[in-house]
């Protein structure tokens, strides 16, 4: 079986970045950009003031003497005009400072008497200055191609000054889940024998918070001919199928087989990792397949760590970049891990990360409070509290 770091590294050979297309920057949040955004001018355009109060020369050693009142700046003002030592321009935050000015005293220092204003001991050494371009200057890059405009980078998106940018197409995803035994949630009770699918949902919501468009949701039974039939309409909407279950060695185990019809290529299969020992991914053409564990929470696990960087890396991002493990503290000890590679399903906690009591990988209830995925390399020995392990946000 391959290990981890492998079945990544093959990932890495089978993914490219799909199409691209241009939006204005308004519909662009959330989606990974396909060519770098740089900014038209610079940030800010003018030397502009940081705080409201009084533009003067001659900053240091300004405190106790009168200066002269001569004008006011607001932001936008087009012309700052400019001062002497012995004058003063009442200025607001973001307003351009007249020429001449090496200090911005805050409002709270001055005290004023007509059209004159003196100031106290105290208001420096800060001299509350925006120097122009001192964030960046024109042409700088501002979001690399790449990177997701987040509600963070959309600030610096718009910041640019440009009206569009251009995008990776989001990916078009068809979920097919597998399996006689399932039953639509809200009606398992009533069909004795049956159980509720559940990981299509926890899938598909990932696929759609890491941009992608499902388009389709199946179900199948295991049968070949219908499951054959299901993958090809599934081929026919998408760029990118994910099945669920069926990926073991038994007679109804078919998941890769209803794919060998339309051309199935077997990138990777079996991994030395617990839980998910069944994922795999092929191409069906120039389709991605890539099949999850039926246990729900094996098929979660998987999702996080094949699934959302196959997506990323279909719009431009970086594998490497949604599997950036970082060093955490234990919350609670943890037992010895076996022969394989082991992701622990873990909550955080003031005290650090502490694992689910339950690490079945049929067990549901410990995904709703689970956020971050701990990294046990095979035969690792026992980790107490307090002790630091390599972790994954869930």
């Amino acid at each position: 079986m391959l290990t981890f770091d492998e079945a990544i590294a093959l990932l890495e050979t089978v993914v490219a970045p799909l199409r691209s297309e241009t939006l204005p920057i308004a519909a662009a949040a959330d989606r990974f950009l396909a060519k770098p955004l740089a900014a038209r001018s610079a940030s800010p355009a003018r030397t502009v003031s940081a705080m409201d109060g009084y533009a003067i020369s001659g900053g240091t050693g300004a405190a106790g003497r009168w200066f002269d009142l001569v004008g006011e700046n607001r932001p936008g003002a087009e012309d700052p005009g400019s001062i002497a030592q012995d004058q003063t321009v009442r200025v607001l935050t973001g307003a351009p400072v007249p020429q001449g000015t090496d200090c911005v005293v805050m409002q709270e220092y001055a005290e004023r008497d007509g059209s004159r204003v003196r100031f106290a001991e105290g208001y420096g050494p800060a001299t509350h200055i925006r120097a122009a371009g001192s964030d960046f200057a024109a042409g700088d890059v501002l979001v690399a191609a790449g990177e997701r405009l987040t509600p963070r980078a959309m600030i610096a998106a718009a910041a640019a000054d440009r009206a569009d940018c251009t995008v990776s197409a989001r990916p078009r995803v068809a979920v097919i889940a597998t399996g006689d035994e399932l039953a639509p949630p809200g009606t398992s009770a009533d069909r004795p024998g049956s159980v509720p699918e559940s990981a299509s949902y926890g899938v598909a919501a990932l696929c759609e918070a890491m941009g992608g468009d499902v388009l389709g949701r199946f179900h199948g039974r295991d049968t070949i001919d219908e499951l054959e039939r299901i993958a090809g309409e599934a081929l026919a909407i998408s760029d990118c199928i994910i099945v669920t279950g069926g990926a073991s060695v038994g007679d109804y185990d078919l998941a890769r087989p209803m794919f060998e019809r339309h051309g199935l290529e077997l990138v990777f299969g079996r991994i030395a990792i617990k839980p998910g020992k069944p994922v795999w991914l092929g191409k069906a053409g120039k389709k991605l397949v890539l099949g999850l564990p039926g246990n729900p929470t094996s098929a979660m696990v998987t999702a996080r760590l094949f699934l959302q960087p196959l997506l990323a890396a279909m719009q431009g991002g970086t594998i490497a970049r949604q599997l950036c493990f970082v060093p955490m503290p234990l919350g609670a000890s943890l037992p010895r891990s076996d022969s394989r590679e082991t992701f622990v399903r873990a909550r955080s906690s003031a005290q650090g990360l502490v694992p689910a009591e339950n690490q079945e990988s049929g067990a549901q209830s410990p995904l709703v409070t689970a956020d971050w995925l701990i990294r046990r390399p095979a035969n690792s020995p026992p980790a107490a509290a307090g002790d630091l392990v390599l972790a994954l946000p869930f």
